[in-house]
Order: structure tokens, then sequence, then C-alpha cells
């Protein structure tokens, strides 16, 4: 089983999800954003397996401190160059489980994908 966990390490999801993992003895490897980059395919791929608005973090404060126009007018295409430029507005985390991706962290939900 392969997995990799992409995110921000400062971030508090992230912390809590790299924890549950670690508790388990799961073997992940770790994608920083800042460190290792995104790219355009990179978000695209997350976006076809997650839908874009799952993937868009509407709750952060970079999403926030867009225009209101920005806002009203997002599409999957400008959501996408928005989210490569900016990878804090990634929902956090992304998890690749062998071909599979999963979005946020909730224990149960990990036991579920790890059963």
């Amino acid at each position: 089983m392969t997995i990799t966990m992409y995110g921000i390490p400062n971030c508090d999801t992230i912390k809590k999800a790299k924890k549950w993992l670690d508790a388990e003895n799961l073997a992940y490897e770790f994608h920083d954003y800042r460190k290792q980059g995104v790219d355009l395919q990179m978000v695209t791929t997350f976006c076809n397996a997650l839908g874009w608005e799952n993937v868009l973090n509407k709750r952060g404060t970079t999403f926030r401190q867009l225009s209101q126009e920005q806002k009203d007018n997002l599409n999957q295409d400008n959501a996408v160059a928005l989210m490569v430029e900016q990878p804090a507005m990634i929902k956090r985390p992304i998890l690749l489980v062998n071909d599979s991706y999963h979005i946020g962290f909730k224990a149960d939900q990990y036991a579920a994908i790890f059963a």
C-alpha cells in the first residue's frame, strides 16, 4: 500500500491526520506544498478526482481575502489557477492511498479507508 499526504505541515488538521497514521503504524510520504510545490497537473488531478468545489478551501483566510467578484465568478479553470498560485487554498489534507484520493481528516473516515 502506498500512502501520500499532501498539505502544509503547520496545519492543525494535517497534524491530527499524521498523528492518526503514526498511531496506526502506517508509513506514508508527506508532500509539503511550500517545499515541494504545487503545479497545474497536480491540482487538476485533485479536482478531477474529488471535484474542484471540494478541493477549494473556502474557510481559510486566503479565500476570504479574494474580491467578491472573484468569488462570484469561480469555475474550475480559475479555481485551479488560484489554488496553484495560493496552495493554502487547497483543502487539507489530501490523501492518496494507492490510486484513490480522499480529502479532509476524520478518525472514522480514516478507519474506513484503512479497514
